[in-house]
């Protein structure tokens, strides 16, 4: 009956409504038109024969271009119930989604996984399409890429069958892969295909090496342009856009509570220890990552506009033990928590205001060795980075020797905050300290000399609430 109507009237269908209008709406239009075609202009007054004026509510007399826009509007009325009647023919929900795709979509948006899963329905629904866009291509394998460009029936134009049917042509003209080759590759968990068999390139990447023409951005607008000095040494003359240089923008004010906008952090103490093999924890990164991350809470940073980023799934599993036990529900914080606490490499495409990085490992480099893995966890931050590791570790590694010496510009590798300082602040960056040799330490700033001293200055800002 809901189908129907409230009653389970058949009145209320698209299909009588359509012979309602054909029959009755129509008629009556044409009987006005024909008295309309005795008056010289469309300014004249409206012939009496106007059949609509109850369901217009007219008191007065109208001309005959007002009543045209009356009846454009119950053209357009009908026309939308038209487009609504094959749903009343299609009852299942598979069923209607097949014919929005089909006859409604002018955009159809799926991953690659989704459409290697849709592919025989879409190709026998004869799905169709002029233009593919793949974004994060070079992340994508071969096969991955291939996919999508076989979702419909047709011939290349060259005699090879596609999907089978050669006695059509296909209409795709255009692909576009959007991607970047100087972050991180496919994943390939057999280390044997991946290294030998390099299935661990993306067809994008492959494309780049090969010397095919492609245009490269030359501006960056996500990050401060101080940051983005992090990784811009990866890329061909990388600049950045108008409204991050402007002086009036969100990233010229600085970080309230914070010395820097971005700052490597050294972190001494245990180190890294595995509880079960390759299972990478650092209890001590992780304790300072939240007692941060607490900080920021307190002097009024939106906790959607912070994330938490790790490069091993060991440390992201103890941070969220911690920040649990810190920040649950029954706590001062209520629950509280980062927008998100992830790897890096799932990360990836995503982006935040703040990030508070931990690299866990205090013996090797590890993971961050590839610099592709280093470029996306320095390029995931909008306006605040930073990173806490065991520094003499990360700065003997050649791979990534220019973004730590970037990091080194700073006066010191401690944690520096300024005092009294709540979010948001109009305090301008450079103002305070931002590289050595600068501006004198103004009253405020400090030092933390550890975890320990910044659990404490947490302690007691909560203390001062309650």
């Amino acid at each position: 009956n809901a189908d129907r109507g409230e009653d389970g009237s058949p009145s209320y269908t698209c299909e009588t409504a359509a012979y309602f209008h054909n029959h009755y709406i129509q008629k009556r239009i044409k009987t006005f038109e024909r008295d309309c075609s005795t008056l010289s202009s469309e300014s004249d007054k409206a012939p009496s024969s106007f059949p609509f004026r109850s369901y217009f509510s007219l008191e007065q007399d109208i001309t005959v271009k007002e009543t045209r826009q009356l009846l454009l509007q119950l053209s357009d009325m009908f026309e939308e119930l038209a487009e609504y009647r094959p749903l009343e023919m299609l009852r299942s929900q598979r069923q209607r989604s097949d014919y929005f795709i089909m006859k409604q979509a002018k955009i159809v948006a799926m991953t690659c996984t989704h459409a290697a899963i849709v592919r025989q329905q879409l190709v026998k629904l004869g799905f169709q399409y002029d233009n593919l866009v793949m974004e994060e291509a070079g992340q994508m394998l071969d096969v991955e890429t291939f996919i999508p460009v076989l979702l419909q029936k047709g011939d290349g134009g060259g005699g090879g069958t596609i999907a089978g049917d050669a006695t059509t042509a296909a209409r795709l003209k255009r692909i576009c892969l959007i991607g970047d080759h100087n972050q991180l590759p496919p994943v390939v968990k057999n280390m044997s295909f991946a290294r030998h068999c390099n299935l661990d390139r993306s067809m994008f990447s492959r494309l780049v090496a090969n010397g095919v023409p492609y245009i490269q951005l030359d501006r960056q607008g996500r990050a401060r342009a101080d940051i983005a000095r992090l990784y811009s040494w990866r890329y061909n003359n990388l600049g950045n856009l108008n409204h991050v240089l402007s002086s009036t923008s969100k990233y010229h004010l600085a970080n309230a509570g914070f010395a820097h906008t971005f700052q490597c952090v050294n972190v001494e103490g245990r180190g890294e220890s595995t509880p079960t093999a390759y299972f990478y924890q650092n209890v001590d990164e992780a304790e300072y990552v939240v007692a941060l991350f607490q900080y920021m809470v307190l002097i009024g940073y939106p906790p959607e506009k912070i994330s938490i980023l790790t490069t091993y799934n060991g440390q992201k599993a103890l941070l969220n033990d911690i920040l649990n036990q810190r920040c649950g529900s029954a706590s001062l914080f209520g629950g509280v928590m980062p927008r998100a606490v992830s790897t890096v490499d799932q990360y990836q495409g995503q982006q935040n205001d703040y990030i508070l990085l931990s690299l866990v490992r205090t013996k090797t480099v590890g993971y961050l060795r590839d610099v592709r893995r280093l470029v996306v966890a320095v390029s995931r931050a909008r306006l605040g980075l930073y990173m806490f590791c065991r520094q003499n570790v990360f700065d003997n590694c050649p791979q990534i020797k220019q973004t730590m010496d970037v990091f080194r510009e700073r006066p010191t590798n401690k944690l520096q905050l300024v005092s009294g300082e709540t979010f948001p602040t109009e305090r301008k960056v450079g103002s305070i300290n931002e590289a050595a040799g600068s501006s004198p330490v103004p009253q405020g700033q400090f030092e933390v000399d550890d975890v320990g001293h910044l659990g404490s200055i947490v302690h007691a800002m909560q203390s001062q609430l309650t």
